[in-house]
């Protein structure tokens, strides 16, 4: 298997793209399921997690091609309310298929989803809000079996404000009898972006980047054109990279309002930082101050950013606590930034970062996608050689993350 080479780097300098989305990509290529006929996407991001998803719409029944990041659906057939177990249980997303298929079979048979160990994403949320919409759902081993004649509009109360729920259950309402009410709902750009293709469709969705969701059913959609929206995740990185060291640069096609956050963070620990319509300049040249980050849903911190963060706080002055809220198993990267001569302390969802550690060079694992994007960047400040096993977690989420960090400087490639 491929690992990631990375050197000890000079301050990253330039201009970096953008690519889609994978967090809003993969529902709506699912939910392409409802519509009868081709859907046409943009800024589609080629990853893996990408072509799992497009595989298992080709064993539906869809006729699927991907080339230069535009995808082509055609759903006119659909020939089956479930796809091949091993292919589903590979990544996180296949689960976004449920409600499609729910809706436009009557039955959808669903595998556990797979994905990075980062922590419990049960799926109750998903379940309990089909049941409350009429479906009928039994359990089996290792998979879900969801049947029901018509899906019908409810009120639905998300005791978390799950993003993958919220998602699920807009899909679900777009085609069911009367109104879907979804309270407590998530708010996070890509599930503005799911409703907003939906809706060029000829859903009736309201109140999306609000905590109530509203859904009017109606009898069809229509297929249409639609371009994803960025990864503010994949931003978020650059700007870190950017950061850790001590460079400076600007990050294009992304929409600045999805990193408020992030940028709040960075302005706050010295940075500098500008934004335009459509990018965000960085200036980090001058030495950076720890800060304490506490993880929360949009518009919150995003635990997606927590590992990057981590690595970042080993470079600046002061000592900075990350306090992760949403996913209890998050820090897998801990000690392989430990390894690399970090002093962090992990005390239950919280980890005390010592600043102004010499890192070094070292043979460490990715054993998920954000943790390995978070070695990328410490093996970039890093005295000397770093080694990343386990590169295929980050091609899950990162479109040719070595050749774009290179193209700014970075002295890191596949090996």
């Amino acid at each position: 298997m491929s690992k990631i080479i990375v050197r000890k780097s000079e301050p990253l300098m330039g201009n970096i793209s953008c690519s889609g989305s994978k967090n809003a990509a993969l529902p709506i290529l699912a939910s392409t399921i409802l519509t009868a006929g081709v859907s046409t996407l943009y800024n589609i991001p080629n990853l893996t997690d990408i072509n799992y998803m497009l595989s298992i719409l080709e064993n539906l029944g869809a006729k699927c091609s991907f080339s230069k990041n535009c995808a082509k659906i055609d759903f006119t057939n659909c020939n089956s309310f479930y796809a091949d177990i091993d292919s589903m249980s590979k990544f996180r997303g296949s689960f976004f298929l449920a409600a499609p298929l729910l809706s436009r079979m009557g039955r959808a048979r669903i595998s556990m989803p797979g994905g990075c160990p980062i922590g419990s994403r049960p799926i109750d949320l998903h379940l309990k809000g089909f049941s409350a919409m009429g479906a009928e759902i039994e359990n089996g081993h290792g998979f879900v079996d969801l049947s029901c004649k018509k899906l019908q509009g409810a009120r639905i109360y998300l005791d978390f404000p799950s993003v993958g729920a919220t998602e699920n259950l807009i899909m679900a309402a777009v085609l069911a009898d009367g109104e879907t009410v979804i309270e407590n709902a998530a708010a996070e750009p890509e599930i503005v972006d799911l409703a907003e293709f939906l809706n060029k469709q000829g859903a009736q969705i309201s109140g999306m980047g609000s905590d109530t969701v509203t859904i009017q059913g109606v009898s069809s959609l229509t297929p249409t054109d639609y371009t994803i929206i960025s990864d503010r995740i994949e931003a978020g990185t650059f700007m870190s990279a950017f950061a850790i060291t001590g460079g400076k640069g600007t990050i294009t096609g992304i929409n600045p309002l999805h990193l408020k956050p992030v940028t709040a963070k960075l302005a706050e620990m010295g940075a500098i930082i500008l934004e335009n319509e459509s990018s965000i300049s960085i200036d980090a040249t001058k030495p950076l101050s720890a800060s304490s980050i506490k993880t929360l849903p949009f518009p919150g911190f995003p635990t997606d950013m927590q590992a990057q963060f981590s690595a970042l706080l080993c470079e600046t002055k002061g000592t900075g606590i990350i306090v992760e809220t949403v996913f209890e198993n998050r820090f897998l990267h801990i000690g392989e930034l430990n390894r690399m001569g970090a002093n962090i302390r992990i005390d239950g969802r919280s980890s005390v970062i010592e600043g102004e550690r010499l890192l070094t060079g070292a043979k460490v694992t990715a054993f998920d996608l954000r943790g390995g994007a978070s070695l990328a960047l410490a093996g970039l400040a890093a005295k000397g050689e770093t080694e990343i096993t386990g590169s295929e977690h980050i091609e899950r989420g990162y479109e040719d993350l070595c050749g774009k960090l290179s193209s700014i400087g970075g002295n890191i490639f596949l090996a």
